[in-house]
C-alpha cells in the first residue's frame, strides 16, 4: 500500500520516539488538572457546598469548550507545535499555584478557567505530532503506547498525590501538578522539530503536494458519520465525567485525612487498568474493528453508575474503578482513530480533534453541574442513576446509528467519502 510505503520512509528517530514517551508520561496529571483533588480540597478544606464545587470543576471544562475547536484549528496550521505544548504547560503550572496561594471562589474559579483554555492544546498537538512522526500506517499501534505511557503517568502521579496529601498537606499536590507540567514544558521541547512532518500531521494525503489545500469545513462537518460519533462520545463523558468527583465526596463525608489516600487508591486502580487496556485496543481496533471495540468500552459505564449506588465501602469503591479503566482505556485509544479515519484526506484531523473535545466538554462540564445540583437536591444514589441512564442512551445510539471505520476511504480532495456524500 502507497500509506505503508511512505511510512517506511519516514522512520522516525529513537529520540522522538522516547519524547512522545515522556510528554505522554509528564503530560498526564497537567492536561487533567487536579481533577477530583480538587474537588475533596474544596469539600473537606475550603467547605464549599456541592453546588459550589461543580462549578468549580466545571470551570475548567468551560475553558475548554471555549478555546478547544481553535486550538485543533491552531495546531492544523502552525509548526510551532512543540512551543504551543510548552506555553500551555506553563500556564496549567501557574493556575494550580495561583490556587493554593489564594483559595478564593473567584480565584478558582477564574484559574480553573485558564488552566482548561491551555490544556486544550495537549491533546490535538500530542495526536498532531504523534501522525507527523509515524504516519498513518503506524497510528493505531503508537496511539495505544501514547495512551500507555499517559496512564502509567497518572499512576505515579496519582501514587505522589496520594502520599504528599496525606504527609505534607493537600497543597503539595497543587505543586506536584505544576511540576509536572515545567517537565512536559522541557521534554517537548527536546523533542526534533526536523522529525515532524506538519502537512501529514494535519491529516494530508499521503505523498500530496507540501501546502495542498484542506478541505472546507462546512463540507467536512455534513458527514453524518462525525456528527454521529460525536453525539455518542458526547453521552459517554456526560455519563463519565462526574462519576468519580461524586464518589470523592460521598466518600468525604466519613473521611478527613485519608480521602487523599482512598481517591489515589481509585485512580490508580483505574489507570493500571487503563494501561493493558490501551495497549489491547490499539491492536484489537486494527483486527475486529472501531466499533466493537469502543463497545465494551461503552457497555461499562451504565454497570459503574449502578455498583456506586449499592455501596459505601471504601475497598469496594476502589475495586469499581476497574471499570473505569476499562471504559477511559477504550475511549482514548478508539476515538483518536476513528477521527484519524474519517478526515483522513481532508487536512482537518486536528480541527475535527478539536471539535469532538469541545462537544465532549460541554457534555461533561454539564455532567459536572448538573450531578451537583441533582446530589444536592436528591443525594448521590439520584446522581449516579442519572449518569447511569444517560450511559445506557449512549450505548444503544452508537451500537444502532453509528458505521464501522477502519475501511473508511482517504477522502479525494474537495469531496467527502462516499458513503458520507
Amino acid at each position: 500500500m502507497a500509506d505503508t510505503e511512505a511510512a517506511a520512509n519516514h522512520d522516525p528517530s529513537p529520540r522522538s520516539l522516547a519524547c512522545l514517551d515522556a510528554l505522554n508520561f509528564f503530560l498526564a496529571d497537567v492536561r487533567d488538572g487536579l481533577g477530583p483533588y480538587l474537588a475533596i480540597y474544596l469539600t473537606s478544606r475550603q467547605h464549599w457546598d456541592p453546588s459550589q464545587v461543580g462549578v468549580a470543576m466545571a470551570a475548567m471544562l468551560v475553558g475548554t469548550i471555549a478555546t478547544q475547536s481553535p486550538a485543533g484549528a491552531l495546531i492544523d496550521r502552525v509548526k510551532w507545535k512543540r512551543s504551543a505544548v510548552a506555553g500551555a504547560a506553563a500556564v496549567v503550572a501557574a493556575g494550580c499555584l495561583a490556587m493554593i496561594l489564594s483559595p478564593r471562589y473567584s480565584v478558582v474559579v477564574a484559574s480553573q478557567g485558564l488552566i482548561g483554555a491551555a490544556a486544550s492544546i495537549f491533546p490535538p498537538a500530542i495526536a498532531a505530532m504523534t501522525l507527523g512522526i509515524v504516519g498513518h500506517a503506524r497510528m493505531a499501534r503508537r496511539t495505544g503506547r501514547n495512551e500507555a505511557f499517559n496512564h502509567l503517568g497518572n499512576v505515579a502521579a496519582a501514587v505522589a498525590a496520594g502520599a504528599a496529601g496525606y504527609f505534607i498537606g493537600y497543597w503539595s499536590i497543587f505543586v506536584l501538578v505544576a511540576l509536572m507540567a515545567a517537565l512536559s514544558a522541557v521534554t517537548v521541547l527536546i523533542l526534533p522539530e526536523s522529525d515532524i512532518d506538519h502537512d501529514r500531521a494535519r491529516g494530508a494525503r499521503e505523498g500530496e503536494e507540501r501546502g495542498a489545500k484542506v478541505e472546507s469545513i462546512a463540507v467536512l462537518f455534513k458527514d453524518p458519520r462525525i456528527l454521529m460519533f460525536t453525539a455518542c462520545a458526547v453521552m459517554f463523558h456526560f455519563a463519565n465525567a462526574a462519576m468519580l468527583p461524586l464518589v470523592g465526596q460521598k466518600v468525604t463525608q466519613g473521611l478527613d485525612r485519608g480521602t487523599a489516600v482512598l481517591m489515589s487508591a481509585c485512580i490508580i486502580t483505574a489507570q493500571v487498568v487503563m494501561i493493558p487496556v490501551a495497549l489491547a485496543a490499539s491492536r484489537l481496533a486494527e483486527t475486529w474493528g472501531r466499533k466493537p471495540v469502543f463497545l465494551i468500552g461503552f457497555a461499562v459505564l451504565p454497570i459503574r453508575g449502578l455498583l456506586y449506588t449499592l455501596t459505601a465501602d471504601p475497598y469496594l469503591l476502589v475495586a469499581i474503578q476497574i471499570l473505569d479503566g476499562i471504559g477511559a482505556g477504550v475511549f482514548g485509544v478508539v476515538s483518536i482513530l476513528v477521527v484519524a479515519d474519517l478526515t483522513r484526506g481532508t487536512g482537518r484531523f486536528n480541527l475535527t480533534q478539536g471539535v469532538l473535545a469541545t462537544a465532549t466538554a460541554l457534555g461533561a462540564a454539564l455532567s459536572n453541574v448538573a450531578c451537583g445540583y441533582i446530589v444536592k437536591a436528591a443525594g448521590f444514589d439520584a446522581g449516579f442513576l442519572t449518569l447511569a441512564g444517560i450511559a445506557v442512551a449512549g450505548l444503544l445510539l452508537y451500537a444502532l446509528a453509528t458505521p464501522e471505520t477502519l475501511d473508511a476511504p482517504v477522502v479525494p480532495s474537495g469531496k467527502l467519502a462516499p458513503e458520507a456524500a
